[in-house]
């Protein structure tokens, strides 16, 4: 039996002069090596996408952590140079992607800017410069130190009883590799808010009348997927997910 396949919208990159359309490796291995699903990068574009056309051949939906933000103006409010920098042929392809995958009840999981973007997609509004705020923590990443120092787990959640996530990581205090500078203001009315950092800060989402696994998180499970129980845990989960919706497609089709 060939691996299902899970759409991951692309990020706008130049380099050299050239412009790519691009997905970090830590997001594809762990979609490999964790939920054992491979991965088809959807190119970014602003408009002339056929979200059906792509939805139609894939699995899942993996929406990534970005260095980009979305734009301020998606959720009604003025954008400043700070909220920057944007993407805006990723906002114009993961928002739709991400709304459409929910109501056909495809598998979605949402990473840092991911959760972000669905809760935008779903009516929700964003805060930025979260570190700025009275009470609330520094969560950007910290200076000085290598990749690994960056994605260190060493932050606390906590997880809601009896939510999406406990079923999958268990309930209470959970250690995990959140960096952000941005945070949900605002949550979205599908949303259930699945975890919080001990500031308060939203750090899991569930989409409250989804038809299939639909889960967003802050901090990076697929950094650590391979060798932390938990993020490997919550991919794990997806990718039973995915299997399962290419299951239900399959019996469909022999029904029809």
């Amino acid at each position: 039996m060939t691996k299902p396949i899970v759409a991951v919208p692309a990020d706008i990159r130049t380099l050299d002069g050239a412009v790519w359309h691009a997905a970090q490796h830590q997001y594809v291995r762990a979609a490999l090596n964790a939920a054992e699903v491979m991965s088809l990068i959807v190119p970014a574009f602003e408009k002339g996408y056929d979200i059906d056309a792509i939805l139609d051949r894939i699995d899942g939906v993996l929406v990534s952590g970005s260095a980009s933000n979305v734009h301020p103006s998606l959720y009604g409010v003025e954008a400043r140079d700070s909220d920057g920098p944007f993407d805006p042929a990723r906002d114009a392809t993961s928002l739709p992607l991400i709304r459409r995958a929910i109501d056909r009840g495809i598998p979605l999981l949402a990473i840092c800017r991911g959760i972000q973007e669905l809760n935008v997609a779903l009516g929700g509004s964003l805060a930025s410069e979260i570190q700025e705020q009275p009470g609330i923590w520094d969560h950007r990443r910290p200076e000085g130190v290598d990749r690994d120092g960056m994605y260190a787990i060493r932050q606390s959640v906590f997880v809601k009883e009896g939510s999406c996530i406990a079923g999958i990581i268990g309930s209470g205090e959970v250690q995990v590799n959140s960096l952000h500078r941005q945070a949900i203001a605002k949550t979205a009315p599908r949303l259930q808010v699945e975890a919080l950092a001990e500031d308060g800060t939203v750090e899991a989402v569930s989409v409250i009348d989804a038809k299939a696994f639909a889960v967003g998180v802050q901090w990076h499970p697929e950094y650590w997927a391979e060798t932390d129980k938990p993020s490997n845990q919550i991919f794990a989960a997806f990718g039973d997910a995915v299997r399962e919706y290419v299951a239900k497609k399959a019996g469909s089709k022999v029904v029809a």
